[in-house]
């Protein structure tokens, strides 16, 4: 038996416990956009959004209106944790200008969204990426002076 031989049948062994009947949580961002006026406010968020159950990270931008929680956490849980803060609150409803396939279709601006974002809609136009595909998205993209051209 090689090596790649030993690898797989360690791999098979330690695989086959009681750890492989677990779910295993993926890694996952969820951004809400949640009423904040003042600091006090935000020490509140942050306060409760960090007691969701998996989560690693909490960040919350009052300029924004935005929290986002990092981690092994389900939205669900993010969502009743934000709710048992008395503000209101949504999930995060934009998407990053350059995600938007027609830029100029009628009812996508919205004069409350951040610098550089629409709001999202039901629209198939819009794509969903996570902040790793965005950032390649944006590499290559014909609107960014900067974007690497291969062609």
């Amino acid at each position: 038996m090689g090596v790649a031989g030993t690898l797989e049948f360690l791999s098979d062994l330690l695989s086959s416990g009681k750890r492989s009947r677990k779910k295993k949580k993926q890694m996952n961002t969820v951004s809400i956009k949640i009423r904040m006026d003042c600091e006090g406010c935000v020490r509140k968020v942050k306060k409760v959004l960090s007691g969701v159950k998996g989560a690693k990270s909490v960040d919350v931008d009052l300029k924004q209106q935005k929290a986002t929680v990092t981690g092994f956490v389900d939205a669900k849980k993010v969502m009743k944790a934000a709710k048992s803060t008395g503000k209101k609150f949504e999930p995060w409803p934009y998407v990053p200008y350059a995600m938007v396939a027609h830029p100029y279709v009628a009812g996508v601006y919205d004069k409350k969204a951040p610098p550089n974002f629409v709001r999202a809609t039901n629209d198939p136009a819009i794509v969903n990426l996570n902040p790793v595909e965005e950032q390649f998205t944006l590499m290559f993209s014909d609107e960014n002076p900067n974007a690497c051209s291969i062609m």
